[in-house]
């Protein structure tokens, strides 16, 4: 009896759990772009700023010119649900995972070498859920001439 008990507890705490992350899917800016161009400062280094929060980024669309260094000031809005930012591309000079903390605003450094478009993403994912990646929680960084 008690394992029965059990099984049904852990299988309410999963369907809420499933109920309350897919409620959180329904914000209208997950699958807007908002397109930014990184700005120069006076010591040459192109940066933006970039929240992520539940299942998305923004901005989602980051323009940077290549040869140019890059700082990315990253955080999280609050929340329990980890997020991270991922860009995989090591043959352009961008190459990186960061857990995102909604304490403290994090800066990721590197310096694009190659022209093209580079996916941006979280990879986090629960159980058989969607990832983060599919529920929205996606983006480019382009790097131009």
């Amino acid at each position: 009896m008690r394992q029965v008990s059990f099984v049904v507890a852990v299988l309410v705490f999963l369907l809420s759990f499933a109920v309350a992350s897919s409620a959180q899917d329904t914000k209208p800016e997950t699958h807007k772009v908002k397109r930014v161009v990184a700005t120069v400062g006076t010591d040459g280094v192109q940066r933006v700023e970039i929240t992520g929060g539940e299942y998305f980024f923004d901005p989602n669309y980051i323009v940077v010119k290549a040869n140019v260094p890059v700082e990315l000031d990253v955080k999280k809005t609050p929340g329990f649900i980890p997020h991270d930012i991922v860009v995989k591309a090591p043959e352009a000079g961008i190459d990186f995972a960061v857990d995102l903390n909604d304490k403290k605003p994090q800066i990721i450094k590197f310096t694009p070498t190659r022209v093209g478009k580079y996916a941006m993403y979280c990879d986090k994912k629960v159980l058989w859920f969607e990832s983060h990646r599919e529920k929205g929680m996606e983006g480019v960084i382009e790097v131009v001439p």
